[in-house]
């Protein structure tokens, strides 16, 4: 996750850099997929998710063990996901036992469908320290794109309910070429309605994001994106406006707002910025952030599905953490052993080689250049000597003056 509004505060009000310790020590964030079972049918869903049983899903006794073993572990953060994670027969008795352990950030990642009434009350009185809504466009973009009619003001009321009782409540938007021209009515609505955090993610091809990944943005798409949040954000952090704004799944973001800050700032400034981002060190896949999945493999992220480091009905999740996977070992080597376009960048320390998984399916190799990077060789300081192809951008840069002019 690149905390783009993070690193703009940086810039106002710079705070010392505090580098990573030796990666074996790092303990991750976990995002536990509690179930497949969800009453959408989302065209990027990364777990191919339906409103059906899965066999094999974990007990209540071997996920109550899961949840013991984590706070034993010392992870920072728990995610609670899905499918619709308030689908699981026991989602509250879970989430009551979380609670209990005193986990340092529990937070719980929905549809929001299903936030309404009684079930609204409980998630508010459990004190979840954020929950992440899921909303992939306005009105019917978002019901086409969810697969389900009436799923937006299902979702709407959800976070409506939620902010009436004090939760902190994110949006969620994967943009895509059809849902990409809403951007900018969705951070209207996160104003209009108080959401505390607005969250673009890129589109991800694994699980039906892999079928339909011919939907994915194209780079000058992509671009103007980015802009437009860095507008918005750099609006917010100078008039004290409460709006956080974060991406993820495509660390490139990261150069590219880097690249802004050269544009607008003073060296010194820069620098600072590009420690703190270098400190963070990109995609964390494998070391700052892990995956437990409904049947209870575990995963360097939620995407890699495919590559199974374990599975915590044989051992506890901390075991196979502190193994000797070499998926994992390599994962977090700094740097990586990238090739291609990403192998050649000037920006490895930044990104960290951006999401591999989309290397992987589209190459078969799980260190090639991303295919997703939207910079172009010039930008990305790769000689041309190195006869990496790149598609030229032709869109829209931000200037100082929050105007957009072609390039």
């Amino acid at each position: 996750m690149f905390r783009l509004s993070q690193y703009m505060h940086e810039l106002t009000n710079p705070t010392p850099v505090r580098r990573r310790s030796n990666p074996a020590s790092v303990k991750p964030v976990v995002i536990w997929n509690l179930t497949r079972r969800c009453n959408l049918r989302c065209r990027h869903c990364y777990t191919t998710s339906a409103d059906v049983d899965f066999p094999g899903e974990l007990s209540n006794e071997q996920a109550i063990g899961v949840l013991e073993d984590l706070k034993s572990f010392g992870i920072p953060a728990l995610i609670l996901s899905g499918g619709e994670p308030m689908s699981r027969f026991d989602f509250f008795e879970l989430a009551e036992r979380a609670r209990e352990l005193d986990f340092r950030y529990l937070a719980l990642s929905t549809n929001g469908t299903k936030l309404t009434g009684e079930n609204a009350k409980r998630v508010a009185g459990l004190g979840f320290d954020y929950v992440g809504i899921s909303l992939d466009g306005i009105g019917t973009v978002n019901d086409w794109f969810r697969g389900v009619e009436g799923a937006f003001k299902d979702a709407l009321r959800g976070v409506r309910e939620c902010k009436a009782l004090g939760v902190k409540v994110g949006l969620r938007f994967t943009i895509t070429e059809d849902n990409q021209h809403t951007l900018p009515a969705m951070l209207d609505l996160c104003e209009n309605e108080g959401v505390d955090k607005f969250y673009l993610s890129h589109l991800v091809y694994a699980g039906r994001g892999d079928k339909n990944r011919g939907e994915d943005t194209e780079r000058a798409r992509t671009r103007n994106a980015m802009d437009l949040l860095i507008e918005r954000g750099w609006d917010a952090v100078a008039s004290g406006k409460p709006l956080e704004i974060v991406t993820g799944n495509n660390d490139t973001d990261a150069v590219y707002f880097l690249q802004w800050v050269e544009e607008n700032f003073s060296p010194e400034q820069v620098a600072h910025v590009r420690s703190h981002l270098e400190a963070w060190g990109g995609n964390s896949s494998g070391l700052g952030v892990a995956n437990i999945d409904p049947t209870g493999k575990v995963h360097p992220d939620t995407y890699w599905s495919d590559y199974t480091v374990g599975n915590v009905k044989d051992a506890p999740f901390s075991q196979w953490w502190n193994g000797k996977d070499p998926m994992l070992a390599t994962l977090r080597q700094r740097p990586r052993p990238l090739k291609g376009r990403c192998g050649a960048c000037s920006y490895k320390t930044v990104c960290g080689g951006n999401t591999r998984i989309r290397a992987l399916q589209i190459s078969g190799d799980p260190w090639a250049e991303d295919p997703a990077c939207y910079m172009s060789n010039s930008e990305l300081g790769i000689a041309e000597s190195e006869r990496l192809e790149v598609t030229p951008f032709r869109g829209k840069r931000h200037d100082p003056e929050h105007r957009f002019f072609d390039v």
